[in-house]
């Protein structure tokens, strides 16, 4: 993995309002926060809230990704020592002329040229410094879904709407006019670079023609410019897991924003908001839970109630002397995920005292209280 110019240059924790011994978590629990803040969907209009968003969004790519950020790590901690880009030219960069180029220093490995590679391209003795007009991938999007308890415990396809970079509607993306097609490019052949010589070195130079892709657009497309890419609203199919869970955060592949120059669109991460059930709740990943009245008679003689489950009824059996809180577990009635088995039903019975008692009732309480010689509070010692 090699590192990138703008990691010399950017501090992607300051980003994220972040120190640096910042934990994993932490970085998702900030990133989402101002994904949120900042998202264009809550700032329609504000450019500069469009570019906080990317800025969030490219530190996130980078310090969201373990390898990544190891990487990133190593490359601070250089450029805290002095060492960078900025060693060889003003102002942070290169020096004039050496945007885009390939190194071969000729030393025979493990020399200078071994060093650049490794910190501005691959690794090796020869090594690419980031195109400015290559092609970048797309951001990383963000979005919220609610969905219906049992449409999450059941999984479902649906969709979720989105105003992001999008495929020119007109040239699909392309760049050119419909009708036509990009050329391959006269001055590299279609390579995207030119050699240079300089001295002592050669170097592999951008193509300053086609800045890098390989292909020319002789006739742009009228409505994106030629940049291929349009900002517009769009419906992005969804097909959520059976058994997603409440906060659960769902990678959805090259969905995200559209990538420039022929990159590849970023990935689209939708965060699952689960409403409540009248009757059940979630236990954990795969089991729910229920409760269920009983009667006094019942849970002191015992009996057999019907319960509710996801699909059919069930009978469970309410053992004798069942007091409320008692939790009976059966197998196999629950969520069903994905993948694997199906997690249990825990029942939980709750015992209902009769409120109002006729004369009659009231007699016959009193008469079994003449029968009952147990004191469930002789333990106080009161």
């Amino acid at each position: 993995m090699a590192p990138e110019r703008e990691w010399f240059e950017k501090d992607y924790y300051g980003v994220l309002g972040l120190e640096s011994s910042t934990t994993d978590k932490d970085i998702q629990k900030a990133y989402r926060k101002l994904a949120k803040e900042f998202h264009p969907d809550a700032n329609a209009g504000d450019a500069k809230a469009e570019e906080r968003f990317k800025e969030i969004s490219a530190a996130h790519a980078v310090l969201g990704d373990p390898a990544k950020r190891k990487e990133y790590d190593e490359v601070r901690r250089m450029v805290a020592s002095g060492v960078g880009p900025g060693a060889f030219g003003g102002g942070g960069g290169f020096g004039p002329g050496f945007e885009g180029m390939t190194f071969d220093f000729g030393d025979g490995g493990g020399g200078l040229g071994d060093i650049l590679g490794g910190l501005f391209g691959g690794g090796g003795r020869r090594g690419r410094g980031r195109q400015a007009n290559a092609p970048q991938r797309g951001h990383d999007l963000e979005t919220e879904l609610r969905l219906d308890f049992l449409d999450a415990v059941h999984g479902v396809e649906t969709s979720v709407a989105l105003t992001s970079d999008a495929p020119c509607s007109k040239c699909h993306g392309s760049g050119a006019e419909p009708g036509t097609v990009p050329e391959r490019c006269a001055t590299c052949g279609g390579s995207g670079a030119i050699a240079v010589d300089q001295g002592p070195f050669s170097v592999s130079q951008v193509c300053p023609t086609c800045a890098g892709r390989g292909q020319v657009v002789t006739s742009p497309c009228s409505s994106c410019r030629g940049a291929g890419v349009e900002r517009r609203k769009r419906n992005v199919k969804v097909r959520i897991p059976a058994g997603v869970r409440d906060g659960q955060r769902i990678r959805i592949a090259r969905r995200g924003g559209a990538g420039r120059t022929g990159g590849p669109a970023g990935d689209l991460y939708v965060i699952v908001h689960v409403g409540s059930h009248p009757l059940f709740t979630r236990s954990g990943a795969r089991d729910l839970a229920i409760t269920v009245p009983v009667t006094f008679s019942e849970a002191a003689l015992g009996a057999q109630v019907k319960v509710p489950t996801l699909d059919a009824p069930v009978t469970v059996k309410v053992p004798v002397g069942t007091e409320s809180g008692k939790t009976v577990r059966v197998r196999g009635r629950g969520i069903q995920p994905s993948k694997g088995d199906a997690g249990d039903l825990l029942v939980k019975f709750d015992v209902v005292v009769p409120k109002k008692l006729n004369a009659e009732q009231r007699a016959a309480v009193e008469a079994l209280v003449e029968k009952l010689d147990d004191d469930p509070r002789s333990h106080l010692g009161v």
